[in-house]
């Protein structure tokens, strides 16, 4: 066999790189992974849906169609679950966005000590969920809890309260852990947009006379349109599919007060081991959050710029 024909793979290889199909060769491997990783649990999640699997009772499994769709229509503690999972997203979201903004605007000032202030602002986040959730439980709990103990001390509270226990303040309590827990997730992605944002445009825009209110309102909030989206979309996502902490604070009560999609499902799969039913409402949540995805980028119209 001559040289000449050994180099011939090579120069085909060489060929072939200089054309749009050698992208498409070296995507293979990347795409072969996704389709692994992420289409396939998903399409089975589908099928799942559409069959009923219960490890109590076998021999009710197979093909039922769309069947637990239409029940799901009946089920009370569904609807119980689409509305707190709103509450629970939309609030929690205003709150860490609140927060999120304030704690970037003081770091972004680069004064004395913010480099110590930003280390603590994001230790919240370093904190695995089922650990921030235990913690939260002690500092809160109705006989030895820190809060209570403070809250009584200053007058604020004649007796110390069960704040998870009681159905009018359990989902709102849970909802300031998560916010505690989550909001350095947007001071990163602000700061970070912040630094992005030229000085000039401040400078200019004071030359003019513009206020604080105006230039927020006309530079800082235009420029960082982009990241707010992004982060709105990724949060709404994490807060939707977490169900980690409800399940350490409250388990979905008292009642049904704190229950919410995605708890609801794991539950139904983990305790009732209705595998059927459980993946419907995944499906369910999976198309809730590509329609508010959608909806969400037409509306900030940031693919437009």
């Amino acid at each position: 066999m001559t040289s000449t024909s050994y180099r011939r793979p090579l120069h085909r290889l060489g060929e072939l790189s200089e054309t749009g199909s050698w992208v498409y060769l070296l995507l293979l491997p990347s795409l072969f992974l996704v389709l692994l990783v992420v289409a396939y649990p998903t399409i089975y999640g589908f099928v799942i849906s559409t069959r009923e699997m219960r490890l109590t009772r076998p021999g009710l499994n197979g093909w039922v169609g769309m069947k637990h769709y239409v029940a799901m229509m009946s089920d009370r503690i569904f609807w119980i679950s689409l509305k707190n999972t709103a509450i629970w997203v939309t609030a929690a979201i205003a709150v860490e966005m609140t927060l999120g903004f304030i704690a970037a605007v003081a770091l972004n000032r680069n004064l004395p000590g913010t480099k110590i202030f930003g280390i603590l602002i994001l230790l919240p986040y370093f904190l695995p969920n089922v650990v921030a959730g235990h913690m939260w439980a002690l500092l809160l709990d109705p006989r030895l809890g820190v809060i209570n103990d403070i809250l009584v001390r200053i007058g604020l509270l004649n007796t110390y309260k069960a704040w998870f226990a009681d159905p009018n303040t359990a989902l709102a309590a849970t909802i300031l852990v998560e916010a505690w827990h989550g909001f350095p997730f947007f001071a990163l992605l602000f700061l970070a947009g912040l630094k992005g944002i030229p000085e000039d445009l401040y400078k200019a825009a004071a030359v003019d006379g513009a206020g604080s209110f105006t230039k927020f309102r006309l530079i800082t909030v235009p420029m960082l349109k982009t990241v707010i989206a992004a982060a709105v979309i990724l949060r709404v996502i994490s807060l939707v599919n977490s169900p980690d902490l409800l399940l350490v604070l409250t388990g979905g009560g008292p009642g049904n007060a704190t229950q919410v999609l995605s708890l609801y499902a794991f539950q139904t799969a983990h305790r009732d081991f209705n595998f059927g039913y459980a993946g419907a409402l995944s499906v369910v949540m999976f198309l809730i959050l590509m329609i508010f995805a959608t909806i969400y980028i037409r509306l900030s119209r940031i693919t437009k710029e």
